[in-house]
């Protein structure tokens, strides 16, 4: 057995492992129906604050009853991404209904998002102008509604609908007679195990009471949520998690899809903060966040293998390497590279393994240092789809700096994936060279 063999071997049960775990897959599916609602409160964002200062003084001076273009514009996204933990929290309960195996999976929904609201603090503190001591006035804070909630609603939603559907599954329901509605038949063998679950649910906020935090939410985030973020938010584990997605690239696994789960709620989080700071005027906190990950360290997918299909074009001459090049082109320039992937190959080629796993850390590592050094912008917090071209995306969210560092970014990638690809170039023109011409009939 080589080393290949050997590590394909081991990588194989750890993927299947993944690809397999219930939590996992119900995070993915959550934050993927989440998406199109961030985005799109996202672009409303971006348009309020595009960097240009007369479009916004425009927004700020028109008025509509009373109320500026600009503030009426910034409505959208606080329904939608200052809301987003409370839609996370119905569709994490919604996901794994269906990963235990439940029929009513509106209802699971459901318990999530009011066992998420039983443990929220339901007040919020209000300090008039010259007050010494802030009010406590009875409300659903917006403090925890946005990104500070999304790291409970996962919790708590795994965790009720565990209750709710462990009630269902002993029976534990009001069954109807035939011939009622299925909805409310439903309801009525709902009604059960969402009472134990609401109790269970209580019980834990009074428990939460009885600490120094007060709150589940308080203690959550200061103990998990913020020093998770702290530590996925830095180059070196976004680093890690690319050597860790090429390996599994390199033996024709997806290797987005074993570490997005994992990284997706911290990732957002933090675009999420930099998006409040952005629509605020105020400085952006944080380098790393979900756009820095999907559009400075990769270009076509994983690998960041739109630079492979450019230098293909412009230095490869077999004709094998520019006929998958001219089929992946188009789709790589919108992120999706199966076609080069499986095609070229590139997955189980050793030639092809160094760039491949090592391309995109270089691009994380420079990426990092120019917005370290203050060369480019911060990501401003607008959510793209992962779709969006390079260049474009660049511009979108950092200005002309960050579309030139991309630009910079894809010429590096191209100089480290020239050696390999012309050396695989060389073994395809002496393999179409022993081919005997065909003879026509």
């Amino acid at each position: 057995m080589n080393v290949a063999q050997g590590l394909e071997k081991k990588l194989m049960p750890m993927a299947e492992l993944v690809s397999k775990n219930k939590y996992l897959l119900t995070m993915r599916d959550s934050f993927a129906m989440l998406m199109p609602i961030l985005i799109i409160g996202s672009m409303f964002t971006l348009v309020g604050n595009l960097p240009i200062p007369a479009w916004v003084d425009f927004l700020k001076s028109t008025t509509i009853q009373g109320k500026s273009l600009f503030s009426l514009l910034a409505i959208p996204s606080a329904c939608t991404v200052s809301l987003m933990a409370i839609f996370l929290s119905f569709e994490i309960g919604y996901n794994f209904a269906d990963q235990l195996g439940l029929e009513d999976r509106v209802s699971a929904g459901m318990v999530s998002l009011v066992s998420w609201f039983i443990l929220m603090p339901q007040v919020t503190e209000f300090l008039p102008q010259g007050a010494s001591q802030p009010f406590l006035v009875e409300s659903i804070p917006l403090a925890w509604t946005g990104a500070r909630g999304v790291f409970v609603a996962i919790i708590v939603g795994f965790l009720s609908v565990s209750i709710f559907g462990f009630a269902i599954k002993k029976n534990w329901v009001i069954r109807m007679p035939e011939g009622v509605p299925t909805s409310v038949s439903l309801a009525f063998s709902a009604l059960v195990p969402m009472a134990l679950t609401f109790a269970a649910v209580w019980a834990i906020s009074v428990l939460f009471a009885l600490t120094p935090w007060g709150d589940a939410f308080t203690c959550i985030y200061s103990m998990l949520q913020t020093p998770l973020t702290m530590l996925g938010g830095t180059v070196w584990a976004l680093a890690i998690a690319y050597v860790i997605q090429g390996i599994f690239w390199f033996f024709g696994i997806n290797g987005s899809n074993i570490t997005s789960p994992i990284f997706t709620p911290i990732l957002t989080a933090l675009t999420l903060e930099n998006q409040a700071a952005f629509a605020a005027g105020t400085a952006l906190p944080n380098i790393i966040n979900r756009e820095f990950d999907a559009f400075f360290a990769l270009f076509g997918g994983g690998g960041s293998t739109l630079s492979l299909l450019i230098v293909i074009f412009l230095f490869c001459n077999s004709r094998r390497a520019k006929d998958i090049a001219k089929i992946s082109i188009v789709p790589g320039i919108f992120g999706i590279n199966e076609p080069v992937m499986y095609g070229l190959p590139i997955v189980l080629n050793p030639i092809m393994a160094i760039p491949l796993i090592f391309t995109p850390v270089v691009n994380v590592l420079i990426a990092w240092s120019a917005m370290s050094a203050g060369l480019v912008p911060l990501c401003n917090g607008i959510m793209l789809p992962g779709s969006t071209p390079p260049l474009i995306s660049g511009f979108l969210l950092c200005g002309w700096q960050g579309a030139l560092l991309q630009l910079v970014l894809i010429l590096i990638d191209m100089a480290i994936y020239l050696p390999f690809i012309k050396a695989l170039d060389m073994q395809f023109l002496k393999e179409e060279e022993g081919v005997e011409p065909e003879v026509a009939v």
